[in-house]
């Protein structure tokens, strides 16, 4: 018999001798590896599962044009390169537009957008009924539809109004002598009122038309149709107040003034500019329960068809990426571009960060507690074990046995113990893992290769440092004091 398989023999019948503390060891070991085990894979798993939980708060970054810039399709696609696919959630485009409803004499902020990104980037919408699939479809916020009283199914024809220039100018710089200017401002309930008229040769107001369809008949919807409100405008040069140049009308103070606003913030346009109306059909209504359900969302091809223009306001996105890896797409994206700027959602972003930070403390410190009850209960059963076997060790060194070969011993049971330990706690705190993951983040996780390795590496070194204080005290038995019998 070789000596390895000799020393293997003797501890193995050293184990099964004191079966019942060594297996309080062994399931010492073993508990401590499973809370390890599952911490570990739990932590290591956990930025992928926080960060699709953080998805449903919404985009964690958003794409802007640069200065003056128009923000196309085009130059998204070209910023969104930067960002590896397999990161890329959802990028939902969108152009904000005021429309009017004028048979309601109601104005409402439009949204035009990608409907097929919008669930990627806004989870958190609630639709009753569908998301629009074709052209000449909307979705309708809450708001709107209990205001006017839309449902799935019915009908909305909605104006767009161009803007009142054709050439990038000032109100001031528009104020020449013979030109047609036009502008608009928010009237009563929020809905637009539109303004043209033409400068004399010294530049004061010679004709003015005014559009309030969108005001209530009875109050604003006069100011269109008083001749005398109307001439009190004639003669004057701009810009005009309201009591001062222009006394407001009585009983549509509000809509006087926007008309007031409209006139002072006009531009020069050089050719007439037309509505452009086009009927919808409802698909659904939106709940959010914020700001969005005050707007309705068209797609961006049926907002191109009414304002003439592909431009995009912004782009929200939604990457699955952590706060450092986010910071480096958005610098690269705006370094590499004169068109777009990107800038992080930081209260996401910086949520997703504390968390982290927070539950990376958290896995350290339970850890850490365990090792160390571990480490105590390990190392308490074995110095019982020294204590009961001091005949044995005294009379082992009366018959020579070296100091060197009572410490491998001891070792050696811990290392085995730690051994199998390491391998239970592995399988079963994967388990344990996997329990966690699906009740708290609904998700299964993938099993790590080297959690086995690592974990019964783990479990043997805490073994091993266990019995070292036992080791020493086995060592320090006196074969002569023990064979008296004291």
């Amino acid at each position: 018999m070789t000596k390895r398989r000799m020393f293997f023999r003797m501890i193995t019948a050293s184990l099964l001798r004191r079966r019942s503390r060594m297996l309080i060891a062994l399931l010492s070991i073993g508990i401590g590896a499973t809370i390890l085990a599952g911490l570990v894979t739990i932590y290591v798993d956990v930025p992928r599962q926080m960060g699709a939980q953080f998805r449903s708060y919404g985009a964690n970054m958003l794409l802007l044009p640069r200065d003056d810039a128009v923000l196309d399709s085009d130059h998204l696609a070209e910023a969104l390169k930067s960002i590896p696919p397999e990161e890329l959630i959802g990028a939902a485009p969108y152009r904000y537009v005021r429309l009017d409803m004028t048979s309601r004499q109601q104005s409402f902020t439009a949204a035009g957008t990608d409907f097929s990104q919008v669930p990627k980037t806004s989870p958190y919408f609630s639709v009753e009924g569908t998301y629009p699939e074709k052209n000449r479809e909307i979705l309708v916020g809450k708001s709107i539809a209990d205001t006017i009283g839309v449902k799935v199914g019915s009908t909305m024809e909605l104006t767009y109004q161009p803007a009142a220039s054709s050439e990038e100018l000032t109100p001031e710089e528009s104020r020449q002598p013979g030109a047609d200017l036009s502008g608009s401002a928010e009237g009563f309930g929020g809905g637009m009122v539109y303004v043209s008229f033409r400068l004399d040769d010294r530049g004061a107001i010679a004709s003015l038309e005014v559009d309030v369809s969108t005001q209530t008949p009875e109050y604003g919807g006069r100011t269109a149709e008083d001749e005398a409100f109307l001439s009190r405008f004639r003669g004057k040069t701009l810009p005009l107040a309201v009591g001062e140049d222009v006394d407001a009308l009585s009983g549509a103070t509000v809509t006087s003034e926007a008309i007031v606003t409209a006139i002072n913030t006009a531009r020069k346009t050089e050719a007439a500019v037309k509505p452009q109306t086009m009927t919808f059909t409802v698909t659904g209504i939106l709940t959010t329960g914020g700001e969005e359900e005050g707007y309705v969302f068209l797609s961006l091809q049926d907002m191109q068809s009414l304002t003439g223009s592909p431009r995009l306001d912004v782009a929200e996105l939604s990457v699955s990426a952590g706060a450092d890896q986010l910071e480096s797409y958005a610098d690269t994206m705006t370094r590499g571009s004169d068109t777009v700027q990107a800038r992080l959602v930081k209260r996401v972003t910086r949520s997703e960060a504390s968390v982290l930070e927070k539950l990376t403390a958290l896995v350290f410190l339970v850890t850490l507690v365990v090792l160390l009850l571990t480490m105590i209960c390990v190392s308490t059963t074995m110095m019982a074990v020294v204590s009961e076997r001091r005949r044995e060790i005294g009379l082992r060194k009366a018959l020579g046995a070296s100091d060197r070969s009572i410490r491998q011993e001891f070792l050696g049971e811990g290392l085995f113990l730690g051994l199998l330990g390491g391998i239970m706690g592995a399988v079963l705190g994967f388990v344990f893992a996997q329990v966690v993951s699906v009740h708290v983040f609904g998700s299964p996780i993938t099993f790590q290769p080297l959690l086995l390795p690592v974990t019964m590496i783990v479990s043997m070194a805490i073994a091993a440092l266990s019995c070292l204080l036992p080791i020493k005290r086995a060592v320090a038995i006196d074969p002569a004091i023990v064979l008296k019998g004291e």
